[in-house]
């Protein structure tokens, strides 16, 4: 972390509320004895001119000069630390409770359009048939199901620039590997099964049912995502409004694949990765790895339910 020379002024003022609160009260202690003086000033003046005034009301009228001050004096010191703390307090929720998510590589294998799979452009996201939740199965030449730990991920989308505001329909593209660690289209050109598209509700969330994905060699186990305004701009596949990764959390990796056929090969391959290695994960700050880590509760045996928010500026 680089360190910057002190600014001279800031030898001399600290700039911090607690250090300013009591100038402020003896600012304002001046300015009510000021007020006191100048109202009974006038109030006496007004006494020994008019030979009729009521000195009651005008004992009244000084007291009501003093609880004006004071309160003028209470009220701008209270505006002022109020307004200081729900500034603080805003910005503080707002930072925190949606941050956005970094965008990240599609990687060689997203069928969205953008690229090619055995000669040939690979875009299921014009196939009948890809908006599903459940996306297990092959849908289009193959009716093949993917087998692995049963897993139902709920995505919220919700926009940062907005108090976290649900974003509704959006649509939400999810695809990952198998729990061999292929990809369908590609190292499984057979089949189109891992993948779905889901528009959000007024709730800004969608829920996809799927398997928990395999940790291949290189790369730190995790699912792929992108946003699109709409589902119609989704079936072109080139205009995503973020395209970005979950990392899937390791006590559950470390629950699923030392004991579940099928993910043995990803004991090895896990233990020689680790967030800090990743090559996507890598340079993200803590909170980032954070907010792009699902939540996950189950098991292996019956199944994990998953949680994630995705922050969007809107």
């Amino acid at each position: 972390m680089k360190t910057f020379g002190a600014h001279p002024e800031s030898q001399h003022h600290g700039h911090r509320l607690a250090e300013d609160l009591p100038r402020m009260e003896a600012q304002l202690l001046e300015r009510r004895r000021a007020l006191l003086w100048l109202s009974s000033s006038a109030l006496l003046a007004s006494c020994g001119g008019g030979g009729g005034s009521d000195s009651s009301g005008a004992s009244a009228l000084t007291a009501a000069a003093v609880s004006a001050a004071a309160t003028s004096g209470t009220t701008a010191a209270s505006t002022s630390t109020t307004s200081s703390t729900s500034t603080s307090t805003t910005t503080s929720t707002s930072s925190s409770a949606c941050p956005a998510l970094p965008a990240e590589t599609s990687g060689p294998y997203p069928a969205d359009g953008t690229n090619t799979a055995s000669g040939s452009t690979s875009d299921v996201l014009t196939a009948s048939g890809i908006v599903r939740s459940d996306i297990r199965s092959s849908f289009i030449s193959s009716s093949t199901v993917a087998q692995g730990v049963a897993l139902t991920i709920t995505l919220t989308l919700q926009n940062t620039n907005a108090s976290c505001a649900g974003l509704a329909g959006y649509a939400i593209y999810l695809w990952h590997c198998d729990r061999s660690g292929n990809y369908s289209l590609y190292t499984a050109s057979a089949e189109n099964y891992l993948r779905g598209v889901q528009v959000t509700d007024s709730a800004g969330q969608v829920s996809f049912t799927t398997i928990f994905p395999a940790c291949y060699s290189g790369r730190w186990p995790h699912m792929h995502f992108e946003v699109f305004t709409s589902l119609s701009a989704a079936t072109t596949g080139k205009n995503s409004v973020l395209t970005s990764q979950l990392a899937m959390p390791s006590d559950v990796c470390n629950a699923i694949y030392p004991n579940v056929t099928g993910y043995s090969a990803s004991v090895a391959n896990l233990a020689a990765v680790s967030l800090a290695t990743d090559n996507v994960f890598g340079d993200n700050t803590a909170a980032q790895i954070a907010a792009m880590t699902p939540t996950m509760s189950g098991s292996a045996s019956a199944g994990y339910t998953a949680r994630a928010v995705i922050g969007l500026a809107v």
